[in-house]
Formats: structure tokens, C-alpha cells, sequence
């Protein structure tokens, strides 16, 4: 298949206007967003990347701050570990690499919290470098395009491969490959309703040209409800010590959550993550 030249020229045209696409965004900018966006709706990450990025604009500004200072300007953001591995992570970058953020990828992934796709988004879109990146949008454009079917198999070693033979040669067409190919499957070729009209690639579609077929496995489960969960006490016990200037007793949690086995299981849970600290009098942030 050759779809880099449309998703290239697609994407120039069509692509979101994003503060890690604009020239001069630093790598470290890149890393911080590739964080926040694990897992999290872009709309929720633009005003606290921005954020963050004001109040530590380098590693060495984040790492000269305490863990409990990032965890608490992570606010309701969700997944609060993702906090501690990029305070974690700012701090081996000024220790390993004299604060600046690496390109390698295998220096990438020696970092607290960097799995192999962050590794490689921060390589490509940071710095440029040629590399495949696969995340849940591209793996479904692949899976259609490429392979005919509706919905991406659980992660498999040959999307790298399938992406990797997608790619130009040159460095910043596979960089834009890359976005663009994302991009498409964020906007475009989405999960429930796919905009098949608006597609690029349309033409060589291999699943568009068998009809569509319908998938052939059952859809993956929703998660838990929220409400009532021990991810919402997690996050009230968060929120509560986040508020405060001082440590907070379990007696005083007890009044935002009067359930007292799951408050004390979800305490544990994220004393267990390094989120929050037991001084045996009272509870923090970590400091």
C-alpha cells in the first residue's frame, strides 16, 4: 500500500491545531503531554499541560519540587500515578542525562513510567526520528486498511511491523505518517461510526472493499461504574489531602466517606502506589 502521500496531504489540511504540533514545543513539552495523554481525552489535557508546563517549563524545575507537589498539581486529571512516574522521570533525566530529555528510545525506556509507545512517540514527535508508533487509532486504521477487518486483535507485535512498512523513507514523512495515520483514526476512521466519506485512503481500503464485514469477536467489556467505586474513594482520600495544608486524619476522612473498610482499602491501595504517606498519626502526600 502506498497511503503515506494522501494521509500526508490529508492530514496538513485537517490535522487539530495541538500545542505539541507547533513548531518549538520542547521535547520536554512532548514528554509531558505523551504522559497526560495516557488514557486521558485531549480536551482534559490542554489546560493542565499548559499549566504544568508554566509552573515547570524543564525536568530540572519538576525535579527540584516534591513528589506530593506533582501529585497535587495532577489534580483531577485521573490515573495519579501517572504524577509520581513524571516526577520520577524528570529527576532520572537530570540525573542520567544533565536535564535534557533523550531521543534514544532505548534511553527513553530506562526512564520511570516510558513504555515502548511513549517511547517512541517522544522519539518521533520530539526529535523527529524514524520510528514506528502504534496506539489504539492507528492499530484500528491498520487493522482496516491493511488486514480488512473492523477492529484491531489484541496487541500484537506485527502492528509495528505492518506500521513500520507504511512509513517513507525520509525522517519527516514518517514523522507526519505517524500523525497523520493517528490523526485518521481519531477523527476519521473512529471505533463505533467510522466517517468513511471523509477518508483519504478510502480507495485502498481493504475493509471498505470486502464490504465492510462486521467483527468477529465479542466487543471488549465497559469499565466499572464510577459512582461507588473504590476509584472514586481513591480519589475523594486524593482530593481531600490535596486540600489541605496539613496532614488529614482517617477520622476526618471518615466525613467524606462514611463506608469504612473500603475508605481503609482504598487508603491501602494507594499508600501501596506511593501516592499517599501514613505518618501513624495522620495521612499526606508524599513529601
Amino acid at each position: 500500500m502506498s497511503i503515506a502521500p494522501p494521509v500526508i496531504a490529508w492530514f496538513a489540511a485537517n490535522g487539530r491545531d495541538l500545542p505539541w504540533r507547533q513548531p518549538g514545543f520542547t521535547p520536554w513539552g512532548a514528554l509531558v503531554s505523551e504522559f497526560m495523554l495516557q488514557q486521558t481525552p485531549v480536551n482534559r489535557v490542554l489546560p493542565k499541560l499548559d499549566e504544568w508546563l508554566r509552573r515547570w517549563p524543564t525536568p530540572a524545575d519538576l525535579a527540584a519540587a516534591s513528589p506530593g507537589d506533582a501529585v497535587r498539581a495532577w489534580d483531577r486529571l485521573g490515573y495519579p500515578r501517572r504524577a509520581l512516574n513524571l516526577h520520577a522521570t524528570a529527576v532520572a533525566i537530570v540525573a542520567r542525562h544533565g536535564g535534557a530529555v533523550p531521543s534514544d528510545v532505548h534511553e527513553l525506556l530506562a526512564l520511570p513510567g516510558i513504555g515502548d509507545y511513549t517511547a517512541r512517540a517522544i522519539s518521533v514527535f520530539a526529535f523527529g526520528l524514524r520510528h514506528p508508533v502504534v496506539d489504539i487509532n492507528i492499530r484500528r486504521v491498520i487493522a482496516r486498511a491493511v488486514h480488512g477487518v473492523a477492529q484491531p486483535a489484541a496487541a500484537a507485535k506485527r502492528d509495528l511491523s505492518d506500521m513500520e512498512a507504511l512509513l517513507p523513507e525520509d525522517d519527516a514523512d514518517a514523522a507526519l505518517t505517524n500523525a497523520g495515520i493517528m490523526e485518521l483514526g481519531a477523527l476519521v476512521c473512529v471505533a463505533r461510526t467510522p466517517r468513511c466519506g471523509a477518508c483519504p485512503i478510502a480507495d485502498q481500503c481493504r475493509w471498505r472493499a470486502l464490504g465492510y464485514p462486521a467483527p468477529d469477536t465479542e466487543p471488549a467489556p465497559r469499565q466499572k461504574k464510577y459512582e461507588g467505586s473504590d476509584r472514586q474513594v481513591r480519589g475523594i482520600v486524593l482530593a481531600e489531602l490535596r486540600a489541605s495544608e496539613i496532614p488529614v486524619t482517617r477520622d476526618e476522612l471518615t466525613v467524606a466517606w462514611a463506608d469504612a473498610a473500603q475508605l481503609d482499602r482504598s487508603i491501602a491501595g494507594l499508600i501501596l502506589d506511593g501516592l499517599v504517606v501514613d505518618t501513624g498519626d495522620a495521612l499526606q502526600l508524599p513529601g
